[in-house]
């Protein structure tokens, strides 16, 4: 079993289980105590926590796998290491300051009059630093291919952390104040884990912070930082917008049904998490067949596990929301569906991102992330006000779309590579049908039975196609292997 396959599958564990205590959170927890409204409000709160994100990190986390297989000695790629921890430092002196002089307008802007957001102005801050240096011990562990333990902090931790504050909060232990302080405590103290393992996996020497090739690094960071900017402006910019021109009980609707969708990318999370500097790597040896075979091979098994979990997650939409029975949450079934199939067409580039960012050619993702930006702004603010979170959602589905194929003709243009083939097509053909077969079929009175049968119809027809045409070598592998510890 290759390194890919291997981690890919521990992670695929990881952020399943995360998922499946999200879940709990999102769609029982929270509504059921603390309730919709402060649902909507702790959302918000860390969305906005993202958007800040990348300018802390400044995209040192991207630039850490990028040149640390080219660095060309351990002294410089020690130098890298330290030049991704000290940088960011520079940033925060420069960038607190200005945070806590205009706290106050930041937090009226997107508070949208909430009083209870007024109350945590360090909130935001804090975990985005938090988050910052998390990822640049995360991508530190990354590029000595140890991925694993590290996605289960980034993945699982937070969720558990929100799992145990939220059971300390129904039993009326702690109150908004308190939870709010143990959810930065928490943050804090995932920090200083991976800060510890990650230095025990590799303690780089000291021999000066400043790698040899810095400015060439700076304009990358530069560059991955307004390009991450954008990217996190565009993944939590329908969540503030919905905050501020609605309300925030629609946050948590819209946030629950972009959480179900969001497994449809669990996959693809995974695999990119060791697939990235590998990408690098074939890049910087300028291996075009290591890279090309990356790309075919991402693209096939993540259009295959993720189109899989699309069918299962929509072809069940009714009765699980039946199961939530929560009042409201199911006016968002149709931001699943239409998020779910922006989800899954990204799903099928397998790791062209990867390439694009770690080529030559990578200023092209500062172009496609403020132009996705822009369009975010301007779809959203105009969908939301006409359709409300269903706008956001079709707004999502556009940009997704768009983007999306002006990035593989790029990637054509420039590498003369595409990520799919007739395999590709002979999939999805697959996939419409055992949709529109299982659609058709009509829900059981028990919806937790209905669930498990439509499950099992869906597996059975997905299975079977796939072993009789051999579509995956890898997948076909994996069920073989889990075949034999069964039996």
């Amino acid at each position: 079993m290759g390194i890919i396959t291997k981690q890919s599958i521990y992670n695929v564990t990881s952020i399943g289980f995360a998922f499946m205590i999200g879940a709990v959170n999102m769609l029982f927890l929270y509504p059921s105590f603390p309730g919709k409204e402060f649902q909507g409000l702790i959302i918000a709160l860390l969305a906005n926590s993202n958007l800040i994100q990348p300018f802390i990190s400044f995209g040192v986390q991207h630039t850490l796998i990028k040149f640390f297989s080219d660095a060309g000695s351990k002294e410089q790629q020690d130098r890298l290491l330290w030049f991704s921890l000290f940088f960011p430092l520079l940033i925060l002196v420069l960038l607190v300051p200005f945070y806590i002089y205009f706290n106050e307008e930041i937090l009226s802007f997107i508070s949208n009059e909430n009083l209870l957001v007024n109350k945590f102005p360090f909130l935001i801050i804090s975990i985005a630093i938090s988050t910052a240096y998390f990822e640049i011990f995360f991508s530190w562990l990354r590029v000595q291919l140890k991925s694993v333990f590290g996605n289960f902090l980034k993945e699982v931790y937070p969720r558990l952390l929100t799992f145990f504050l939220l059971i300390l909060y129904a039993f009326k232990l702690i109150d908004l104040d308190i939870f709010i302080i143990s959810l930065i405590c928490g943050y804090y103290l995932r920090l200083i884990i991976i800060m510890i393992y990650s230095f025990s996996i590799y303690l780089p020497s000291f021999n000066g912070f400043i790698p040899s090739s810095w400015k060439t690094m700076l304009r990358y960071s530069s560059l991955i930082f307004l390009s991450g900017a954008a990217a996190s402006f565009i993944l939590d910019i329908d969540k503030s917008m919905i905050f501020s021109l609605t309300s925030d009980a629609n946050v948590a609707y819209y946030a629950v049904a972009i959480y179900v969708a969001a497994i449809i990318e669990a996959p693809g999370r995974a695999m990119f998490q060791i697939t990235s500097p590998l990408v690098a790597k074939a890049l910087n040896k300028n291996d075009k067949t290591s890279l090309e075979n990356l790309l075919k091979k991402s693209s096939l098994n993540l259009l295959i596990v993720s189109g899989f979990v699309f069918l299962v997650i929509n072809l069940n939409l009714t009765d699980f929301y039946q199961i939530i029975n929560q009042e409201g949450y199911a006016s968002a079934i149709g931001v699943v569906i239409i998020v779910s199939l922006g989800k899954l067409f990204s799903m099928s580039m397998g790791c062209l991102n990867n390439i694009i960012i770690n080529s030559k050619k990578y200023h092209y993702v500062f172009w496609f992330s403020i132009t996705s930006a822009i369009l975010a702004v301007l779809l959203n603010y105009f969908m939301i006000q006409n359709f409300g979170i269903t706008g956001a959602a079709l707004a999502t589905l556009v940009v997704i779309f768009l983007i999306n194929f002006c990035k593989i003709v790029l990637v054509h243009i420039l590498f003369k590579i595409h990520p799919y083939s007739t395999k590709t097509i002979n999939i999805i053909i697959n996939l419409l049908l055992i949709y529109f077969i299982v659609y058709s079929i009509p829900s059981l009175l028990n919806p937790w039975l209905s669930i498990f049968l439509r499950c099992l119809l869906i597996s059975g027809l997905f299975t079977i196609p796939l072993i009789i045409f051999k579509w995956s070598n890898e997948i076909e592998s994996l069920i073989k292997g889990i075949q034999k510890r069964l039996y």
